[in-house]
């Protein structure tokens, strides 16, 4: 069964979301698929941060479209995973065609060659921290603020979004050419 024992059942849940914007069974909802949804985005998305935008992604649309949802028609877990499928198409559509593919995890590798290639003294983790230092330096400086936030403060993206003011969206932009730049100034002091 999807529910615990004396709670409503997954579709009187959604049958509320959808007719009165019930905020306790939506609650409930998150809290069933949210796990799900995030095993889904990260065997197939790859990563931690995916995987929870899909999980966040999914579940507004959830909010947002339950009306959509027809109990004749099926399940409400089969009309959520179709929802989840949907969006995590649309997240690799938009990789696809954005090649947004790139995160910092791509950066590091490239700045360990170079770091063995040097062979400098003060060790691999100061040439490291010295070149990642330099090519930050040089992105301007709203990009700079956001790389600073989210790798050094490890503030989420949300955190850093409220801290400077500014919509998610932006901080998502702004990381992504910033995380774009680093990694053409890596791969251009690597050849």
């Amino acid at each position: 069964m999807d529910t615990a024992p004396g709670s409503p059942d997954l579709k009187t849940q959604l049958i509320r979301v959808a007719e009165t914007a019930d905020k306790v069974a939506f609650a409930a909802l998150f809290h069933h698929f949210a796990p799900r949804i995030r095993h889904y985005g990260l065997r197939h998305l790859g990563s931690e941060a995916n995987a929870m935008e899909l999980v966040q992604e999914t579940m507004l649309l959830v909010w947002q479209k339950a009306r959509l949802y027809h109990p004749d028609k099926g399940a409400p877990s089969t009309w959520i995973y179709t929802v989840m499928r949907n969006q995590c198409f649309d997240m690799l559509r938009r990789r696809r065609a954005s090649k947004e593919e790139l995160c910092a995890e791509d950066l590091w590798p490239m700045l360990e060659f170079r770091a063995q290639e040097e062979c400098l003294s003060g060790g691999e983790d100061a040439v490291l921290t010295r070149q990642m230092a330099h090519h930050v330096g040089e992105l301007p400086e709203p990009q700079q603020q956001v790389v600073r936030g989210i790798y050094l403060q490890e503030l989420s993206q949300q955190e850093l979004a409220d801290r400077l003011g500014v919509p998610l969206g932006t901080i998502k932009s702004r990381l992504r050419l910033a995380l774009q730049k680093l990694k053409e100034q890596v791969e251009q002091g690597h050849d």
